[in-house]
C-alpha cells in the first residue's frame, strides 16, 4: 500500500470527515454522519482504494 493521496487531499478528508462524524452528536443527528469514518481513515492512512482502482494519484512522485 503505498500513498497516493496528496497533502491537501487528505487534509480535506480530514475536514470533511469530522464535520461529518460531528453530525451523529451535533445537528441532526443520524447515523448517516458516520459516513465521514471513511474520509477521515483515508486521509489519516494516506491510501484511498478507489485512487488505487482508477489508477489517480494526487501525491507527487518519489524519485528513486
Amino acid at each position: 500500500m503505498t500513498r497516493n493521496e496528496g497533502s491537501l487531499d487528505r487534509i480535506l478528508r480530514i475536514i470533511v470527515g469530522i464535520g461529518l462524524i460531528s453530525l451523529v452528536f451535533i445537528g441532526p443527528q443520524t447515523p448517516w454522519g458516520w459516513i465521514g469514518v471513511v474520509p477521515l481513515l483515508t486521509g489519516l492512512i494516506g491510501w484511498c482504494p478507489i485512487y488505487s482502482l482508477f489508477g489517480f494519484r494526487t501525491c507527487p512522485m518519489t524519485q528513486r
